[in-house]
């Protein structure tokens, strides 16, 4: 039976499934190497080895409804893109309003987790902890959840980029990136176009005397602000558009999709369009990238061939003389330092887990893994549904697959994701955001039943159906149901507006003096021809002649 379970990470991840294990009943340990909270979102000056790190200006690229966890609102005065501050202050108020800091042991890192003598008959695990003052613990656990992240060993391919050596200026990983103070009157190369690249390179362009940026692929770039000013993720991130993705062929979405991207900025012409379709990879999201590109400052050029001293050589012949900086955006690499070599099944460039959390050949369901998987959407109600599930496994509410299956299982998922996305040994962890949180809400008994709510509840029906797929969809019935799941659906595009409303603005009336006079003009020539029938004896044309005006009428 487990009832102790200790937690690797005091970031997104591990406090949800601090609250998760609370909200079964479970005796959660959380172990937190640094003296915060926050994870990746907790920004540091210098970066520290072995953690997450982020640059001073960074802003979430998902807006603030479609990242909260699922019964906490975000704060309605928040911006709706925020800033990580503000993200770090939301995760504070998170913790402090469900008193999760008291499980917490700050400033003590996990070195290693080993299965106990006995693991075949009690699924235990022994756990080595060091304190800041570097002295030993050792301690023993029903289960273990490990909630690191994957944005902790940067990738710097040097080997790839023959000459680096010879460099005569300063390169470094966007790991090491703080801001843009190093940047004045520099010639700057940033490697690859993610979207860690995008910000550097946009950031860097404001005070550099020039910015390049290196891509192999190129990429489809979309705008944060979408029809209308509202956040693109809030009007396209439906349970409807999922439904259409459902039906259609993939290449109609692709075909559909570019050209909306094209529409805003063609990509052949920005030199940005890339070799694969649309929804093969991840988008780069950033919307002052298209004008750095329009106004110079930022030029887009193809892989690096070659470094000799200052000058960087492309694939294409081209050469760019008296660089000074290069930045690698080129991504992370993955792992989990802490635990046994053959505790993890590997597939293909992936760690092999069933459903993206539990290692399917561990003998006991006591092993789990929260927040690593890559999404278009927020990984804060991902880890939170994963954390969900996996207290209830724990518990023994929710039973696993035989381990046969579940590599079965395993195996499919690497093959799927080989097939629908671009895969390298740095993305491999891809999912699609509504597919896989309804597949683990199945799982917990907490997936909105749409026609459930279409003949109990159908004002809801239709905000389920049509409106973003916000987490509060999964605590609207089952286990874990929030009484106030329901506002928080009717109210997400209140608390959206609520922080642009910093200004006190006359609200355009329904009718412009426009369409005013339109409608004067259209009334005019409807009574004309009236008054024309009638003084032709002829009142019966009268309905036909008004239905030829009516297609016109504003």
């Amino acid at each position: 039976m487990v009832q102790r379970v200790a937690l690797i990470g005091a970031g997104p991840s591990g406090l949800t499934s601090v609250k998760a294990c609370l909200d079964e009943g479970l005796e959660p340990t959380c172990f937190e190497s640094s003296d915060d909270i926050g994870g990746l979102w907790k920004f540091r000056e210098v970066s520290e080895p072995n953690r997450a790190s982020i640059y001073r200006s960074l802003t979430i690229n998902i807006s603030k409804e479609m990242m909260c966890y699922s019964d906490f609102p975000i704060p309605a005065d928040y911006p709706n893109y925020m800033h990580h501050s503000k993200i770090q202050n939301y995760f504070r108020m998170y913790a402090e309003h469900f008193k999760l800091l008291q499980y917490v042991r700050f400033q003590t890192a996990v070195k290693h987790v080993r299965k106990r003598p006995d693991f075949t008959r009690s699924g235990q695990w022994e756990l080595v902890t060091e304190n800041k003052d570097g002295q030993e613990e050792r301690h023993v656990f029903d289960a273990v959840i490990c909630c690191s992240g994957h944005y902790t060993y940067p990738n710097l391919p040097l080997k790839d980029f023959p000459g680096i050596d010879t460099f005569e200026g300063k390169y470094f990983h966007s790991w090491d990136y703080k801001g843009h103070e190093n940047m004045y009157g520099k010639r700057v190369v940033v490697v690859g176009i993610g979207n860690s690249g995008g910000d550097i390179a946009v950031e860097s362009s404001r005070v550099a005397e020039q910015v390049y940026m290196s891509t192999r692929r190129g990429a489809w770039v979309m705008r944060q602000v979408s029809d209308n000013g509202l956040p693109l993720d809030m009007i396209y991130n439906t349970r409807f558009v999922h439904i259409l993705f459902q039906l259609l062929p993939m290449r109609v979405l692709n075909w559909i999709g570019e050209g909306k991207l094209n529409a805003m900025y063609d990509h052949t012409m920005y030199a940005l369009k890339p070799k694969h379709r649309l929804f093969d990879q991840l988008p780069v999201i950033n919307d002052d990238l298209p004008l750095k590109i329009l106004s110079g400052s930022i030029i887009i050029k193809p892989n690096i061939k070659e470094i000799f001293g200052s000058n960087v050589i492309f694939t294409d012949g081209s050469v760019v003389e008296k660089v000074d900086v290069i930045v690698f955006a080129t991504g992370y690499n993955y792992d989990f330092p802490y635990l046994p070599k053959d505790v993890m099944y590997r597939t293909g460039h992936r760690v092999g887990l069933y459903k993206h959390v539990f290692p399917p050949t561990t003998e006991h369901p006591t092993l789990a893994v929260v927040g690593f998987i890559h999404s278009l959407g927020a990984i804060m109600p991902q880890a939170e549904m994963q954390a969900r599930w996996v207290t209830r496994v724990f518990k023994g509410l929710k039973k696993l697959p035989s381990t046969q299956a579940m590599v079965t299982s395993v195996e499919k998922d690497t093959k799927d994701i080989e097939k629908n996305f671009i895969v390298s040994k740095q993305s491999p962890l891809q999912v699609d955001f509504v597919s896989y949180m309804d597949d683990l809400a199945g799982e917990i008994g907490v997936r909105p039943s749409l026609p459930w709510l279409f003949f109990t509840d159908y004002p809801l029906f239709k905000k389920v159906l049509w409106g973003p797929v916000t987490a509060y969809q999964y605590r609207i019935m089952g286990p874990g149901k929030w009484d106030g799941a329901r506002r928080a659906i009717f109210t997400q595009f209140d608390r959206m507006y609520q922080a642009l409303k910093t200004r006190k603005v006359e609200e355009k009336s329904e009718v412009s003096t426009l369409g005013r006079l339109m409608k004067l003009i259209i009334f005019g020539m409807a009574g004309g021809a009236a008054a024309y029938c009638v003084h032709n004896h002829n009142p019966n044309r009268i309905p036909s002649l008004i239905a030829k005006i009516r297609p016109i009428t504003v």
